[in-house]
């Protein structure tokens, strides 16, 4: 293999079935080993509501109790990512859906409660590079929920960002590996209201001052710290775009 895409969506393209279509038939398009990774959109705390499950966060990031595992489990492992396999199978693209307990592709560790107890959160620890080998050579496309599992029978809900991330560092060790995160905007902006305000390309020099700045914050952060870490530890490249620009040469590039 000469390159594999990793691409990770959200939930402005996983809570808009237009949005999904479109995506969807830009993935099927895109050449050569691919992978995909999605977060969970507004579907489970939707649901969770009509179960009369309290959804609660912190810093943006679910707290996720036994009850609410169930929730994001059936809602991420389930619905949205066989959905998700069953539109791609139609776009003429091999997809098979996963959860990190499938094949033991990736485990993680329960996140310590100190500072925050976020339940049932875990972190990556591993991903079996030889398992998205045999996967990728027999032409699949996996797509990864961000439902992990601790090995000894725990399912644990994962930051998506952090699972693509992972997942495309494991891919690095089988072929050159670009990772690419799609949003709802053109990549980094200087003025988040101002398409053109694009910032092109981010390094791990250039990063500090746009976080000091405030240029990059928020949920931004940890998408761009996430990107930095990737490629510092063998991902060839990370762009943040907009999901509509999939096959285009747009974004902004982490280096």
């Amino acid at each position: 293999m000469e390159r594999i895409t990793v691409v990770k969506i959200g939930g402005n393209v996983i809570d808009s079935p237009e949005a999904t279509a479109r995506f969807v038939e830009a993935f099927a398009a895109l050449e050569g080993p691919k992978l995909l990774v999605h977060g969970g959109g507004k579907l489970a705390t939707r649901l969770a509501a009509q179960l009369g499950i309290e959804s609660r966060m912190v810093d943006g990031r679910r707290i996720t109790d036994r009850e609410t595992l169930d929730v994001v489990t059936m809602v991420y492992a389930g619905l949205i990512n066989k959905r998700l396999v069953a539109a791609l199978s139609a776009a003429g693209c091999r997809a098979i859906g996963l959860s990190g307990a499938d094949g033991n592709a990736v485990t993680a560790r329960r996140r310590s409660p100190q500072p925050v107890d976020y339940g049932f959160v875990g972190d990556i620890e591993r991903v079996d590079s030889a398992l998205l080998r045999r996967l990728l050579e027999d032409g699949m496309a996996p797509v990864f929920s961000a439902i992990m599992h601790d090995g000894k029978g725990t399912l644990l809900n994962c930051n998506a960002d952090s699972v693509a991330s992972a997942v495309a560092l494991g891919a690095a060790e089988i072929a050159p590996t670009d990772l690419v995160f799609c949003f709802e905007k053109a990549g980094v902006l200087r003025n988040p209201d101002d398409d053109t305000s694009l910032i092109r390309e981010i390094t791990a020099a250039t990063y500090p001052p746009l976080k000091a700045d405030g240029v990059v914050s928020k949920g931004m952060i940890p998408k761009v710290e996430n990107a930095l870490k990737a490629v510092a530890n063998g991902v060839r490249s990370v762009t943040i775009k907009h999901s509509e620009n999939l096959l285009n040469d747009t974004g902004t590039v982490i280096r």
